[in-house]
């Protein structure tokens, strides 16, 4: 990515891989979730419903988040395709998770929306190869309660194991072949949504 394109990028956009219906986000999991679920297109039993799951559109936050998959726990790094009305009506029903006066008027007002809303939006500096922080931001969407379980039930069409391609960019990040690294990213583009379901998430 060239210091002009990084520029030219708007500091709050969605970047996914999507198609017409479905639109990717990655997760990292210990093997014993991450495996099954790769497996078999839905988490296992043992998945935890009751807690937030974040899920990232940027494949690069991610490894920057997962240590190219070697932190602990964070072993197995999944690819999770879902469908788009569901990531959508998750942004639709987000509260940003810190406060911002013009958005949220004071202080209680927000914690009762953040206390009551099924999801939850960060964004944080997206990433280059070596994690160095970029001068724009990467969605992370923190799913709870409801929409937790409609994320593991309903939304997903595909779960698959990048771990793989997590190792390989990584070895050649390692060795300095940039270019070659680039070539293996996963192709995220800007992500089309209306103005209106984002008003609400950009700080």
């Amino acid at each position: 990515m060239n210091d002009h394109h990084a520029e030219a990028e708007p500091r709050f956009r969605i970047r996914a891989r999507h198609t017409d219906t479905t639109v990717t986000v990655y997760q990292a999991y210990r093997p014993q979730i991450g495996g099954p679920a790769a497996r078999t297109g839905r988490f296992p039993a043992d998945w935890k419903r009751d807690r937030m799951t974040w899920i990232k559109p940027s494949f690069l936050w991610m490894m920057y988040r997962c240590g190219w998959g070697t932190k602990e726990g964070q072993e197995t790094v999944l690819a999770v395709e879902i469908r788009r009305d569901g990531f959508e009506w998750a942004l639709r029903n987000a509260c940003l998770s810190h406060h911002v006066p013009a958005l949220h008027g004071d202080q209680a007002s927000w914690r009762r929306r953040l206390r009551e809303a099924p999801a939850r939006v960060q964004w944080d500096p997206e990433r280059d190869l070596h994690h160095t922080p970029l001068p724009y931001r990467s969605l992370q969407l923190g799913l709870a309660g409801p929409a937790a379980a409609r994320y593991a039930d309903e939304w997903i069409t595909g779960i698959e194991d990048v771990t793989p391609l997590a190792a390989e960019i990584h070895a050649l990040v390692r060795t300095g072949e940039l270019e070659r690294a680039t070539v293996l990213l996963p192709k995220e583009r800007p992500y089309p949504v209306a103005d209106e379901v984002l008003a609400h998430l950009r700080a």
